[in-house]
């Protein structure tokens, strides 16, 4: 998996033949938020654009940027198991 890291942000970064650029997902936020580049420096550069407008959008609708979990985690396992 290709990330790249901003402060405590990770994206996602994969390539786009269809339109021969690199696409980064930011993750782990309760929106969506992507960018794109033709070059690890034009990516880094969009991905603080996108961020920054996403978290101003966050802050003036008074919404949690990052996804919130709830610490459980659940596990299904077979009857005969059980």
């Amino acid at each position: 998996m290709n990330t790249m890291t901003l402060g405590n942000y990770k994206a996602l970064i994969e390539y786009g033949p269809e339109l021969d650029l690199f696409r980064g997902e930011i993750l782990g936020l309760s929106g969506g938020a992507d960018f794109y580049g033709a070059s690890p420096d034009e990516l880094r550069k969009e991905f603080r654009k996108s961020l920054d407008t996403y978290l101003e959008v966050c802050r003036e609708h008074g919404i949690a940027p990052r996804k919130q979990y709830s610490g459980k985690f659940n596990l299904r396992v077979p009857v005969q198991l059980a």
